[in-house]
């Protein structure tokens, strides 16, 4: 395979310096075991969405304790999902992973179906959630592209210091391309090259001396060029935004049945208009419920109701 004036990639050597690196060097998550089943599998990858490993691993198996199948998830109360997600951030997931559960109740008999098409069919599953399970739950044949893997194929394919900005046809095709035919290892594939781009080929602070294919990495043998899309990426501060003041109100949700409003805007950083802001935006989505209170200000909770 060649890229442009890029070194030739061989995909056979490729994927062995991979596979054996990832057999050394791959760390033993619970959800990458043999014993985990489908849902855990999908569970954790919807945990895993812009959120560390090691923020996830309490919370995933608090979770699968607590609701091992999607029918359990699918009879819980919506403020115990939410309290039980914790501070992963973008609770939204959680009440979509609540979905999820009752349309794999409602449409697959309570089991997480195998079929790509009929994952992304379900609330909160997109392009890359689906071929992940279809992967690590069920050992088979898909395109797995989340950040790392774009990065390690951007880099050690093409030449690239960091992928563009947004997906797209070139790299899905790129991509795919590299995947091996036999099912168990592209599932193998899929795992390496997303822990590669965790452990070893970061966003920063890449380690090039210990990474298996750097003897065909087209962008270490390029010379490590700048990053060409460094322009068009923006990187927006967590301070002082809408989204802290949104996890500073459900901090509080979380913690008491009702709060009043006077309560909620003294426990976050932000001014009466970003607050108010913030407050309908999860009265919006679902994840805060107002009440009318006897002395006229507003009081509000975690939506109670069942999700069934």
């Amino acid at each position: 395979m060649h890229n442009g004036g890029m070194p030739a990639i061989d995909p056979t050597l490729l994927h062995r310096e991979l596979d054996d690196w990832f057999a050394r060097e791959g760390r033993d998550l619970p959800w990458r075991r043999p014993d985990c089943s489908p849902w855990g599998v999908l569970v954790s990858e919807i945990m895993l969405q812009q959120t560390p490993v090691a923020r996830v691993l309490p919370r995933w198996i608090d979770w699968l304790i607590r609701w091992p199948t999607p029918a359990d998830l699918a009879n819980a109360p919506t403020d115990e999902v939410l309290r039980a997600w914790d501070r992963l951030g973008y609770p939204r997931r959680a009440l979509r992973l609540a979905e999820c559960a009752r349309a794999i109740v409602d449409q697959h008999g309570g089991m997480v179906p195998r079929d790509e098409d009929a994952l992304r069919s379900l609330p909160g599953i997109g392009e890359y959630t689906a071929a992940a399970v279809v992967a690590f739950a069920f050992g088979g044949r898909s395109t797995v592209l989340d950040t790392n893997v774009r990065r390690v194929l951007a880099r050690g394919v093409g030449g690239e210091a960091l992928p563009r900005p947004h997906l797209t046809t070139a790299e899905r095709q790129r991509a795919g391309a590299l995947v091996p035919e036999d099912p168990a290892a592209a599932a193998r594939w899929a795992a390496a090259t997303m822990e590669l781009g965790a452990l070893v080929c970061t966003a920063r602070n890449p380690a090039c001396d210990r990474c298996p294919i750097a003897g065909q990495c087209a962008w270490l043998a390029a010379g490590k060029p700048a990053d060409a899309h460094a322009v068009v990426r923006r990187t927006q501060a967590w301070h002082g935004t809408d989204r802290q003041v949104r996890g500073q109100i459900m901090r509080e949700l979380r913690a008491a049945d009702r709060v009043g409003r006077s309560r909620l805007l003294s426990a976050t950083t932000a001014g009466s208009a970003q607050f108010d802001r913030a407050l309908e935006s999860l009265v919006h989505d679902g994840l805060a419920v107002e009440w009318a209170s006897p002395d006229d200000e507003p009081q509000y909770s975690l939506p109670a109701a069942r999700t069934r």
